[in-house]
């Protein structure tokens, strides 16, 4: 197995000095238990900050004891800290990516110092990183750096995970640092979103700024295939279930159970955080207990805040804001012997934290935007033994897409809150245990063992694929070698496409007639007499004729229903257009739905082109269709091809690749050149590959325009490459 080199922002470690002598603890975090359980055949280094500002006599000490663990400080100073980790990470980053935009800080200096910190990480990365290693970088604060090792090492495989929602795209475009995060995080061939809209948000940006096309959830940049999928992080599932303490020893663990005898204890657990929806908690359960007073002095709200950014400005004011609601709440409605809310100001020790998940009879965890939220997770762990509780939701956390069995509520309707804390109050015991059970079987299978495991089994297979369909790029030596082998052939045959191959159609595609260069090489090709030049095209057979008719060349037009050779065309005698007039009508209704696209008719097939309206529009539109066509068209000898931005129903047993069989078979050639750009094309590589099995003295030479898997032999990158090429034979 390769090594896996992991880079966080911070080390799995916490470090203090103590009587003059350094003291490292672990970090209990989800992210190093899921890390450290994966598959020991893997030799992992994980880099990061570690934590504290160190003396430089310290940081010699701190490299040697570290690497000891195999983990790799990255120093940061008192502005880096100020600047990249709470300016720009937490002022910045955070607020944006949660929706709230009113807390986004624009400053320059975070910006340079959150660029100068990601260039640091990747300095030592660099210095540790091996080609065959494969790189897992982790979350918001180093989203730069996964395009930083791709520059340096293009072969590693590089694997990205956001913890934090992915917003809309209407909402991320208005960072002005948009471009540079989004390119960032293009660096790495595998990126995880905790859920699927997240991973929706960031395939809609990748698309709309910077132009890459998803193809079932796959971009193709460059030569590189980069997954982009969800892979929700889960917890460990036993620790919460059957946690390793002695509750009876602990005092606050025997509080709360004495608590538990007398109340039923709704538990709201959260770091100190504007996205947590706590004020509006608080305001909520006070409703409930002004509609509800029957339930005065039987319930106690336990709220755990644990601190966080204390020193910032919003978080003082969000605190100062929650200690008066709570206090409000208190005066207006305790007794002598019932204070209704019990807020904490801190964290519990392990043994008192699953004790009040064990102890509570409701957990309402209402975050107004969160991207997982573990806290829920373990509290349905934690009941495992009881199968007793309820989990009361927000609709606004990622974990509620796996804890469907949740009573799932709005955070900001007070109202819908009041209402769930009421169903979750009289809800009867079996149904408390069949919820819990379902969520359960869920947790224990997707844990954070496994999230981990999917996401390098993923990333592994991904490596392997890229590799497997890695395509030459035709230039320098490569080019070289094609042009000499042409050079010394007797026999030749060329296999061209037109749209996207010869001519940039990202225009209206009816209206992209060949420039002088497009005439020139066909013209040059055509008049050596070795060489047989053929057009195979989607186009219509009038189109080609128009613009290519007096060239001395061969022509397929519609994918090979038509055949021009030695100045005649002829008809394919498969095919037939009957049918062209209920799938007309299907067409030109999507027309009139659907501005800005139009249908192209030829003589034996009908094509819908949407290149003029937005790409997810356009394929919201073809799912629509699709099911009516598949009707239209049962029993018809037909097909549908989805090409670049374009659908096109044609006969049955009609593509490229039969034309190419037929002109391969057309005399004895000992070099074949076949180039296209789109699908459709892939019918041409095939064909000259299998053409060509059984003639070991002919070379093949197949060519995909632009990116993407191919079973072509090389690739270029678009039209001026090829026209480049092409030249270069003719010189």
């Amino acid at each position: 197995m390769p090594r896996l080199v992991i880079i966080s922002n911070r080390l799995p470690v916490t470090i203090d000095r103590r009587d003059g002598e350094l003291h490292y603890h672990p970090s209990a975090g989800g992210l190093a238990t899921g890390l450290n359980s994966l598959d020991e055949s893997y030799d992992k280094v994980w880099i990061g900050w570690p934590g504290q500002v160190s003396e430089k006599d310290d940081k010699d000490e701190i490299r040697r004891d570290l690497a000891k663990e195999k983990l790799v400080p990255v120093f940061l100073t008192d502005d880096e800290i100020e600047l990249y980790y709470e300016g720009f990470s937490n002022k910045t980053i955070w607020p944006h990516f949660h929706y709230f935009t009113e807390y986004t800080t624009y400053n320059e200096d975070f910006w340079r110092s959150y660029q100068e910190v990601n260039y640091k990480f990747f300095q030592v990365v660099a210095d540790e990183i091996r080609d065959d290693d494969m790189v897992w970088v982790h979350d918001y604060q180093l989203m730069l750096l996964p395009n930083l090792i791709r520059q340096k090492f293009p072969q590693v495989s590089i694997g990205f995970f956001l913890h934090i929602p992915f917003p809309s795209y209407e909402v991320f475009r208005i960072l002005p640092y948009r471009e540079e995060l989004l390119e960032g995080m293009l660096g790495a061939d595998q990126i995880g979103f905790h859920t699927y809209n997240y991973m929706r948000h960031f395939l809609s940006a990748s698309y709309r700024l910077a132009g890459y096309e998803q193809a079932y959830h796959h971009l193709t940049i460059d030569d590189r295939q980069v997954n982009v999928d969800v892979f929700p992080m889960g917890i460990d599932y036993d620790k919460y279930a059957h946690p390793q303490v002695e509750a009876d020893n602990d005092k606050e663990s025997q509080e709360i159970l004495e608590l538990a005898l007398h109340r039923k204890l709704i538990v709201s657990i959260d770091r100190l955080d504007y996205t947590k929806g706590i004020p509006q908690r608080i305001k909520a359960f006070r409703q409930f207990l002004k509609r509800y007073p029957e339930y005065h002095g039987k319930v106690n709200l336990v709220m755990l805040v644990v601190p966080s950014r204390s020193n910032v400005d919003t978080y003082k004011e969000l605190k100062s804001e929650i200690d008066v609601l709570v206090s409000e709440t208190n005066s207006e409605y305790s007794r002598f012997n019932w204070i209704p809310i019990r807020y904490y100001y801190r964290s519990l020790n392990f043994a008192a934290l699953t004790t009040l998940y064990r102890a509570s009879d409701i957990a309402l965890i209402t975050p107004l935007r969160d991207g997982m939220n573990l806290v829920a997770k373990e509290y349905i762990a934690a009941k495992e033994d009881s199968k007793k509780g309820v989990l009361i939701l927000s609709e606004m956390a990622g974990a509620v897409h796996e804890l469907n069995d949740a009573i799932t509520v709005n955070p900001q309707d007070a109202n819908k809150i009041v209402d769930a804390l009421v169903t979750a109050l009289e809800m009867p015991l079996e149904e408390q245990a069949e919820r819990l059970e379902r969520m359960q079987a869920k947790l224990k299978i997707y844990n954070v063992k496994q999230w981990a495991a999917n996401f390098i089994e993923q990333q592994q297979l991904l490596k392997t694929s890229n590799l497997a369909h890695s395509t030459t790029k035709l230039k320098g030596e490569e080019a070289d070698a094609v042009v000499e082998k042409y050079r010394t052939a007797k026999r030749r045959l060329f296999i061209i496409d037109y749209d996207g191959t010869m001519m940039d159609f990202n225009v209206d595609p009816q209206a992209v007639s060949p420039d002088e260069e497009v005439l020139s090489i066909l013209n040059g090709l055509a008049a050596d007499p070795k060489n047989m030049v053929v057009v195979n095209s989607g186009r219509d057979r009038t189109t080609l004729q128009k613009w290519l008719g007096d060239l001395p060349i061969g022509m397929s037009a519609e994918h090979g229903v038509w055949m021009k050779e030695e100045g005649e065309w002829q008809l394919n005698p498969n095919v037939t257009d009957i049918w062209k007039p209920n799938v007309r009508e299907v067409l030109e209704n999507l027309v009139t739905r659907t501005p800005g696209s139009f249908i192209e008719e030829k003589d034996y097939s009908l094509a819908w082109h949407y290149r003029g309206i937005d790409k997810e529009f356009g394929e919201k539109r073809v799912r629509e269709f699709r099911d009516v066509l598949a009707f239209l068209i049962q029993n018809q000898d037909l097909q549908v091809l989805e090409g670049n931005k374009v659908v096109e129903i044609k006969n049955s047993g009609v593509n490229k690749g039969k034309a190419t069989n037929y002109w391969v078979n057309r005399d004895d050639f000992d070099f074949v050149f076949g180039i296209g750009d789109d699908s459709t094309d892939e019918d041409i590589f095939k064909a000259i590959t299998n053409c060509l099995k059984d003639k070991p003295d002919t070379l093949g030479v197949s060519v995909k325009v632009g990116n993407g898997h191919t079973e072509a032999k090389y690739m270029v990158p678009g039209v001026k490459q090829v026209r480049k090429f092409f030249n270069k034979l003719l010189s």
